[in-house]
């Protein structure tokens, strides 16, 4: 199998042109190409397929093999990976997701996309603003933020002090959300700049998340705790984040790197 590997933000996937190639079972394929011991490593697979109602179509994985609905700092990618490679000659395109159809306007320089701005659509407040939650024997607030898969945001003191790998699966486990939740743990630098580290369901602690980054901007938007466009600075990298209020869309700008191509001899179960 072909892959391409990229990230946005150092949220890394493995990127496979399905215009060309077929992956028969993409769950396992992406706990395969994503161990980082055995396989490409990445923080989870996502397929870039031919669509009948946009320019193409996204299919996102994550590490544990489980189907995300989108992935912002991913389908930045997928416009890089589209526009490069010649599947759309134009800087405008739209990508059908299962969180709808988004739409990328993207910055060229060279011949190349080095960053996108995308359209992420209306985001939906699913919580109290905020709302009490007990984690760990422990009472905190979250305001709970979809923006086509669910997230729930955590103000602290200090992100760095965090331990993610011990407290992480609590949230994202927690009977609260039937369905597991991406959590955002969010630290008021001022009202145009946040720090944050994100857990994500399905693939633990990752230097960025996109639609984690907007959910947790648009909270504190709600809130009134920052002003309506901000700079948020993650492990990976920094997002910027604008909210437009007459339109209720949420408009996400980010790099989008190719690191390297390749190819992968899947387990014979698993080759198409």
């Amino acid at each position: 199998m072909k892959f391409t590997k990229m990230h946005g933000a150092g949220n890394d996937y493995v990127y496979v042109n399905c215009f060309e190639e077929t992956v028969i079972d993409a769950p396992a394929v992406s706990r395969y190409v994503s161990s980082r011991h055995f396989g490409i490593g990445s923080d989870g697979l996502i397929l870039i397929c031919p669509s009948d109602v946009a320019d193409c179509r996204m299919a996102m994985y994550n590490e544990d093999g489980s189907e995300g609905e989108m992935c912002g700092n991913g389908i930045r990618c997928v416009g890089k990976y589209a526009y490069d490679h010649g599947l759309v000659s134009k800087t405008q395109i739209t990508v059908e997701t299962k969180a709808g159809i988004k739409s990328l306007d993207m910055k060229v320089e060279n011949g190349k996309v080095i960053s996108a701005t995308v359209d992420m659509g209306e985001p939906e407040l699913t919580s109290e603003l905020p709302e009490k939650i007990v984690v760990a024997g422990k009472e905190l607030e979250f305001t709970g933020i979809s923006v086509g898969n669910p997230h729930a945001v955590y103000y602290v003191d200090d992100v760095s002090s965090l331990d993610l790998e011990r407290i992480g699966p609590s949230f994202e486990n927690h009977e609260r959300f039937p369905n597991r939740v991406n959590s955002e743990f969010v630290q008021i630098i001022d009202r145009g700049h946040l720090k944050m580290r994100v857990w994500e369901r399905g693939s633990g602690e990752t230097l960025a998340c996109g639609t984690g980054t907007t959910a947790c901007a648009v909270a504190g938007m709600m809130r009134g705790l920052t002003d309506d466009e901000v700079e948020v600075e993650l492990l990976g990298g920094t997002l910027w984040i604008r909210w437009d209020r007459k339109s209720n869309h949420v408009f996400m700008t980010g790099g989008a790197t190719e690191v390297f191509h390749g190819e992968i001899e899947l387990p014979e179960e698993l080759q198409a």
